[in-house]
This record gives structure tokens, C-alpha cells and sequence, in this order.
């Protein structure tokens, strides 16, 4: 769980079709009743193209319900689906819990570019993420085109971490390398900020590559785990 403050958070992720860049655009929480409310990258993201949700329409309100939102809901499973205990299976819950899925889930759907994540808030405990290393068509040598080709990772592999302060697109990104010290990609922005303050407490991070799936576009070719421990 994302905890902060009593409640448990979730991010909503929006991603660029003209710059590809990821945005969080909101916050979804959990403390008894729910609550969304947009977050500062909103802006920007509008500046690139994105457009409020309609059910969402004031950027500046902090929506409240008792129930999770409909608009959320309906991008999960429904629950009377013949095959649901498979899908809970799948993302380790025993019983139906839309929230527990909507994190576990990201509840993505190929009509938008929206999907929720679990950020990384508590950094005195044991963290896991699994997610797929961005920017990896401007270094496996393919130039998104001859993915075949590629560099070559393997599933198991394991990769390291770097800082780059330097980076002008955000001061807190982190390439990932692997371990011949070839860059593989980055962190995703969602999780920089994070991880950055991880690494600058020296707290153990280790990552493996947990998927490779060339012919899937280069944004989501190679998917990494990543284990904080403490």
C-alpha cells in the first residue's frame, strides 16, 4: 500500500500522443470515503492535449464519494464475468475489491491513455513495482524500428541504477544500465522522484529485467521488477 497521512493513494497517469510524455495528472485516495482531485501537472499535461474528464470537469475541486467513482469502476472487470476468480488470481486477491484492483490492475483500457499506478510514499518498508523501462527506443540501438535487432537483455538479468541530476526533462531521473554500464532506459518520471530520494538515503534497491516482448511497441518492450528493501 501507498500510505501517507492515513490515506492510501493511487496516481493517475496520462500520456501524450504528440510527445509521449507521461503526466500525473491526478490523485485518487482512500480513507474511509474517496477522493480525486487533480494534480499541478495538470496544466501542462492540457498544454500538451489532454482534456479534463468530464465527470471531473473543475481542476481546482476535491471530489468526494463514499463508493469509488463510476467513472473508475467501469474500467475494471465486472465482477459476474465467468472467468473473474481468474483475474483476481492473476492479481493476487481472494475476494473482489474494486480499489484493490484498480491499483493492482492499473485498470488501462485502449481507448485512452489513462492508467493508475501505485506511487512510492512510505520509504521505510519493504517496496515492490514492476514496470516497463521508458525511453528505451533511444538506446537499444533498433531507433524503434528493427526491435530483432535490439540490444540484448534477457529475463533475470540484472540492471543497476544511476542518477542523472543533469537531465534537463527532470532533475530527478534515473537510468537504468545494464551490466556492461550500457544504458538501457529510465525509470519512469512517476516513479524518479521517488526512487531519487531512495537512492539518497542509500537504501538497497535491486532490480532484474522481468520481461522482454519485442514486438510490442518500444514503450513497453521491457518490463523490469524492482525490490526496495529496508
Amino acid at each position: 500500500m501507498s500510505v501517507k497521512n492515513g490515506r492510501d493513494y493511487l496516481y493517475l497517469i496520462w500520456k501524450s500522443e504528440r510527445s509521449r510524455k507521461q503526466y500525473i495528472i491526478g490523485e485518487l485516495t482512500k480513507n474511509g470515503q474517496f477522493e480525486f482531485q487533480y494534480s499541478e501537472e495538470v496544466h501542462s499535461a492540457i498544454a500538451d492535449g489532454f482534456s479534463p474528464l468530464l465527470c471531473f470537469p473543475d481542476l481546482d475541486k476535491v471530489y468526494k464519494a463514499d463508493r469509488l467513482f463510476t467513472i473508475f469502476t467501469s474500467r475494471l472487470p465486472d465482477r459476474k464475468r465467468k472467468n473473474i476468480q481468474d483475474i483476481l488470481e492473476k492479481y493476487g486477491l481472494e475476494e473482489y475489491d474494486d480499489y484493490l484492483l484498480l491499483k493492482r490492475s492499473g485498470a488501462r483500457l485502449p481507448i485512452d491513455n489513462l492508467e493508475f499506478i501505485d506511487p512510492i510514499l512510505n520509504f521505510d518498508k519493504n517496496v515492490t513495482r514492476i514496470f516497463y523501462i521508458a525511453g528505451v527506443q533511444h538506446y537499444l540501438d533498433c531507433d524503434g524500428e528493427d526491435c530483432t535487432q535490439a540490444m540484448k537483455v534477457t529475463r533475470g538479468d540484472e540492471v543497476f541504477l544511476r542518477k542523472e541530476p543533469e537531465n534537463n526533462y527532470d532533475q530527478n531521473a534515473v537510468q537504468l544500465l545494464d551490466i556492461s554500464g550500457n544504458v538501457l532506459g529510465y525509470i519512469p518520471r512517476y516513479y524518479s522522484k521517488g526512487v531519487t530520494e531512495l537512492l539518497n538515503r542509500e537504501k538497497k534497491i535491486v532490480c532484474h529485467i522481468y520481461n522482454v516482448d519485442k514486438n510490442k511497441n518500444c514503450n513497453e518492450c521491457i518490463k523490469v521488477i524492482m525490490e526496495i528493501m529496508n
